[in-house]
């Protein structure tokens, strides 16, 4: 018998070339490099990028923009910023109008809008939401038939299959109501939750402070220790619940930026099931809590949280009721942001958000049409932007090729490295004559941190170097001369020029480091810098820091770390210098003036929580202006406040200034209904896809080579031949033994 006859070898080589042939035009079907499911292909999905894994979901705790882009999908505060208008406008949410503001005495009496603020005893905001918004459906809201909770007392056997949420079976859903958004305003003050807002809002809330110290005595009482903490059966004097739809809310005196806090996470409401849910002790150690699957009213629920890998929202199966603007400004007319005005959001029915620690891969991603917008890196500056006409940015002839685009925005930052002055070096020791040293100290590495180069090679001249905290387009910031920091700059020819380096030795040798040696101990001096984790593509930006300080004979040590690690770090004042950043959560100064506030400090706060004054300043004199600008209403008389509060902050230096960064933002053109901003994160709601023009851009640009393949086949096919006739000529051979031997 032949292993290959003639027959045999035609179907062989038959065979061999359908197969080469199929690999050939499998890719006018099927994109071979995609990372994603191919039953996701053509599908309606956003795909998105983070870096960062979020620590916190739960709203009460969240505050971090690694947060604040799944947050502000999943919850409902009552109130939101228009998308389309500027300067941003806060409209109703979940409310049927604005709230009702009134201003009242000591007595209970009602005072005109116009009173002065020392005549207001206390503000109260009225709220109404509007009837029929319903939680996502959520096993916390599951009921059996003879209506008992299916999961609030739940044993080790019903435990034990419980590894993630969707392990539960059965879900439900109710209404949104009044006592949902109290019950929250009550969880600021829950003693184990540290939110980072309590101190803030314990000033203002009527009764919240008092409300923790009695939550605390019930919290830590023996009968109390392991059981739930029902909110519900604690009043707190400052929130009253007039009926299922109404609540009102009293702040202590006069507070205008606090209806810019009922746009925030932080006042969305909270059902008291999903708490008394979350609570149970076996859920806890499986770590099932509203820190890692939230409950909410928005437009997208959490599916999948892996956030070592990536993050999965789906649209909310219960959300209705939201249109898409039907009024912007008027170059939202010409760009095409009104085309979809008035009809129902969200538009998207999926978000896949994965976890990318690498720019090159995120870039290479979005090139290929595996993301739909990007970011752009200072490696991929040139290869994405042009600059025409008079400075202005476009995108280049290649990425135009590719119908991306360029949207930019100016935004609303502040990024900033931090002493910690809890620390006796940079920030000084109890004595007057140390914290001189330590404010020159930190006036010298003021001058010497040279912004203007860091904004030119690391981005791209995306950025304007900062003079002070307040960012561009908030009340409070000034323009020009009248808002140079004379510390670190002088005017010259009409701008603003950053002193020579022989200031900054002058001051340095003044604080006791005469080219960098401790003129005490002749050691030189060394500082610690602590940063998060960084990529590989990012140690550059560190050298350089390193090289502004050597310029001083500084020593600077970079310690790095994951950004979890890092906010432990910050919170109980480990670290001595440390870069951080401020996205404005509303459009006024004090959003940024608060960050100094002694009262708000990190370690050592008046409340005992932690709050947002990383670097642990405090001044008295600061502090007093601080509590006189707050509650007025911007004009010139609190403009003239704030300048007196900037001069303190560029004397005493808790910040190197940094930038204000540019934001730049390339977007495929099946992404539509983009305009960018800072203030507003609730936005994918108003973002569309073009899923079925994405995929084909995508087989157009993932075209795989298979000339290699070929190759490989015709080698193999030749390779084949002379073993296949080898082989022939040994059967033919032993044919012939056989016969022969037969034939004897």
């Amino acid at each position: 018998m032949k292993l290959f006859s003639n027959h045999a070898r035609t179907i062989f080589y038959s065979l061999f070339a359908g197969f080469t042939a199929a690999l050939l035009t499998a890719c006018d079907s099927v994109v071979w490099n995609n990372p994603y499911p191919v039953h996701d292909e053509g599908e309606n999905i956003l795909y998105n990028v983070f870096t960062e894994r979020p620590k916190h979901l739960d709203p009460v705790q969240s505050y971090s923009a690694n947060e604040i882009q799944f947050t502000a999908q999943i919850y409902q505060p009552p109130l939101q910023y228009h998308y389309l208008k500027r300067p941003f406008t806060l409209i109703p949410y979940t409310t049927v109008a604005m709230p009702n503001v009134t201003y009242y005495d000591h007595d209970d009496y009602p005072l005109p809008d116009d009173i002065e603020a020392d005549e207001i005893a206390y503000t109260q905001y009225e709220i109404s939401i509007r009837p029929g918004i319903f939680y996502q459906p959520h096993p916390a809201f599951a009921k059996s038939d003879q209506n008992e909770w299916l999961y609030h007392q739940l044993n080790d056997n019903e435990l034990a299959s419980i590894y993630q949420l969707s392990d539960f079976s059965d879900t439900g859903t109710r209404e949104l109501t009044a006592h949902d958004y109290a019950y929250q305003i009550k969880r600021l003050a829950h003693p184990r939750l540290h939110s980072p807002i309590y101190g803030l809002m314990a000033d203002y809330i009527v009764g919240l402070r008092e409300y923790a110290g009695a939550l605390r005595e019930v919290l830590f009482s023996e009968q109390a220790s392991t059981t739930f903490l029902d909110l519900n059966e604690y009043h707190l004097e400052g929130v009253d619940v007039v009926d299922d739809y109404t609540y009102r809310i009293k702040i202590n005196g006069k507070y205008p930026q606090f209806i810019y806090w009922l746009a925030m996470p932080f006042f969305s409401p909270i059902p008291w099931e999903a708490d008394r849910f979350y609570s149970q002790k076996g859920l806890v150690e499986k770590n099932i809590s509203l820190d890692w699957y939230p409950v909410g009213t928005g437009p997208y629920m959490l599916t999948e949280n892996n956030p070592n890998l990536r993050m999965v929202l789906e649209k909310n199966p219960n959300f209705h009721g939201e249109f898409y603007p039907e009024q912007g400004m008027p170059e939202d007319y010409q760009n095409g942001l009104l085309s979809d005005a008035g009809k129902p959001i969200p538009f998207i029915d999926k978000i896949v958000y994965s976890r990318e620690r690498e720019g090159i891969p995120r870039w290479n991603k979005f090139l290929q049409g595996y993301y739909d917008a990007s970011g752009i890196g200072s490696d991929s500056f040139d290869q994405a932007v042009q600059l025409v006409g008079q400075g202005e940015a476009t995108v280049t002839d290649k990425m135009a090729k590719q119908g991306i685009r360029l949207e930019t925005t100016v935004a609303v930052s502040t990024f900033y490295i931090g002493f910690n002055m809890l620390d006796p070096v940079v920030g000084g020791s109890d004595t007057e004559q140390s914290r001189n040293a330590a404010r020159k100290l930190r006036q010298a590495i003021a001058i010497a941190v040279d912004y203007e180069e860091f904004i030119s090679i690391f981005a791209n001249g995306r950025g304007l170097p900062a003079h002070g905290p307040i960012a561009p387009g908030v009340p409070g910031h000034r323009y020009g001369e009248a808002g140079m920091n004379s510390i670190v700059y002088d005017w010259v020819n009409d701008g603003p020029q950053r002193k020579s380096i022989q200031v900054a030795r002058y001051l340095l040798a003044e604080a006791g480091y005469p080219n960098g040696i401790d003129h005490r101990t002749g050691a030189p001096l060394v500082l610690y810098f602590d940063v998060t984790a960084r990529s590989s593509e990012d140690r550059s930006m560190l050298d350089w820091m390193r090289k502004q300080f050597q310029k001083l004979n500084i020593q600077l040590v970079v310690r790095s770390t994951d950004y979890n690690r890092f906010q432990d770090k910050i919170r109980k004042g480990n670290a001595q210098i440390f870069e951080w950043g401020w996205h404005a959560d509303y459009p006024d100064p004090e959003n940024f003036l608060f960050l100094l506030y002694g009262p708000q400090r990190k370690v050592g706060n008046t409340s005992g929580n932690a709050a947002n004054n990383a670097a642990n300043y405090n001044n008295p004199e600061y502090d007093h202006l601080f509590e006189q600008m707050k509650d007025m209403e911007n004009g010139p008389e609190r403009q003239a406040i704030i300048d007196q509060m900037v001069d303190v902050l560029r004397n005493d230096a808790p910040w190197l200034w940094g930038y204000h960064p540019k934001e730049y933002g390339l977007y495929h053109e099946w992404f539509k209904n983009i305009k960018p901003n800072r203030i507003s994160n609730n936005n994918v709601k108003y973002y569309r896809i073009d899923a079925a023009l994405r995929q084909k851009k995508r087989l157009e640009w993932n075209k795989p080579v298979l000339w290699p393949i070929g190759l490989v086949a015709i080698i193999v096919m030749v390779s084949l031949t002379p073993a296949i006739a080898t082989y022939r000529r040994y059967e033919r051979s032993k044919g012939i033994q056989n016969f022969q031997m037969k034939s004897h």
